[in-house]
């Protein structure tokens, strides 16, 4: 399928973070899966390649998930009464077990994979289980998908249950060695390993150092949770006292950043001393309304982040999130922005609409490189929208239009075309 073509239509991108613009009747050149640029009048340089007329649709980057849970998909939605580390305890860990069974694994990540193919999601940084096995059949539904992805095999050495917990016998970090080297054996395009302690409390220094060792060696990039609520920061005091913050407990290891691109999702108690690491060392935020919600965590400061300049992206966090919507994380994203200015902090200024789409796009897409944008020389991942399932007695303009369907949630059945990196999946 070539990926040389023009999509025309109503064309939205967020090239900054508070820019939101709107090209009307216009036209959006892919060559080589790389975006040219937008025009209104076709280049004569693009003459030849074929027009696909979206007609009044709206034609907008594909959306990027920083923090997404694969092995807890089946049981979103449910469990949502318990905080962090009881549900952790109650509900996910059983969950999770049950993917050492081949079977049930192919089963779940199937479906889990067919349904983020039909999101708005174009790219994801997921995690698995300790399972290797269970993971590289996830891996396999991924690549299968058609959607770029980073991919986790989840390490655990304590505080989890005999079958979540990682068998030093052959060595600390010698299963995650191995899946590592069956996933690069398995020549994957758009599927890549990413290192995955879970976090700190289920991780001994013996298990990150062992970690921070293989990083190096592969040269793989870095997920995990920081600072998510207040019961697991406390834990983190008592178990990583050497550290001078939650933060540092993974820098220590070579697991925070700096040589690395490394994604920490919530940070939503972060200190003024871990927030000043996390910029320095270039890590990315992944900021998770959803669940911080439902499973009582708190709101995290994303205006500050943004005024200091860290690297932010937006993830549904299923099954902590509910659903595995993107759009929703944007309008969860600016509601509990509202709560945190109204209630937390009056000179924190709630996200607008743009801002939080950018999130969604070029902000979490930095961490995959030139992606969420129509700028020239980005990744071409697109969406074609069509709103017409939700009537307005009147005509509204395209950035209504825009907003209101998120609002709406119209990517669930509104997504009629998508692409990554120029090839059209549906």
């Amino acid at each position: 399928m070539s990926r040389n073509f023009i999509l025309k239509g109503n064309i939205v991108h967020t090239p900054e973070s508070n820019c939101l613009v709107v090209r009307e009747n216009a036209h959006v050149v892919c060559e080589d899966g790389v975006c040219r640029g937008v025009f209104d009048k076709i280049p004569e340089c693009y003459g030849a390649l074929p027009v696909v007329d979206c007609g009044d649709k709206m034609i907008l980057p594909g959306m990027v998930d920083l923090h997404i849970h694969a092995a807890q998909y089946a049981y979103r939605g449910t469990g949502m009464d318990y905080e962090l580390m009881d549900w952790l305890e109650n509900i996910a860990f059983p969950e999770e077990m049950r993917y050492a069974d081949a079977a049930y694994a192919l089963k779940a990540y199937t479906q889990f994979a067919e349904r983020l193919k039909a999101s708005a999601t174009t790219r994801a940084v997921i995690f698995g289980t300790v399972h290797a096995d269970a993971t590289l059949t996830l891996m396999n539904c991924m690549e299968k998908s058609g959607l770029v992805s980073y991919v986790g095999k989840v390490n655990m050495d304590r505080y989890a249950p005999p079958g979540l917990t990682e068998d030093h016998a052959d060595g600390v970090g010698a299963d995650t060695r191995r899946f590592i080297e069956k996933c690069l054996g398995r020549g994957y395009r758009r599927t890549k390993p990413i290192i995955t302690p879970r976090f700190v409390p289920c991780c001994t220094d013996a298990l990150m150092a062992a970690l921070g060792d293989i990083r190096r060696e592969y040269g793989l990039p870095v997920q995990s949770h920081l600072s998510e609520n207040p019961d697991e920061v406390q834990a983190v005091a008592r178990l990583a006292p050497q550290a001078e913050f939650y933060g540092d407990a993974y820098d220590r290891f070579g697991l925070f950043g700096r040589e690395s691109n490394t994604v920490m999702a919530h940070c939503v108690y972060s200190t003024p001393s871990e927030i000043k690491r996390i910029k320095r060392n270039g890590v990315w935020v992944a900021h998770c309304p959803s669940s911080n919600m439902n499973i009582a965590s708190g709101i995290a400061p994303v205006r500050r982040y943004m005024d200091e300049g860290l690297r932010i992206g937006l993830g549904s966090d299923v099954a902590g999130g509910t659903v595995e919507s993107v759009f929703r994380a944007v309008t969860d994203a600016i509601q509990v922005s509202k709560l945190y200015w109204r209630y937390i902090d009056s000179g924190a200024k709630p996200l607008t609409f743009p801002e939080a789409l950018y999130l969604a796009t070029k902000g979490g897409g930095s961490f995959f490189g030139r992606v969420g944008s129509f700028e020239e020389g980005y990744a071409f991942d697109a969406l074609v929208l069509d709103d017409s399932a939700e009537p307005t007695p009147r005509p509204l303009p395209v950035r209504s239009r825009l907003e209101r369907a998120f609002y709406l949630g119209l990517d669930r059945g509104g997504i009629e075309m998508k692409y990554v990196d120029g090839e059209r999946l549906f």
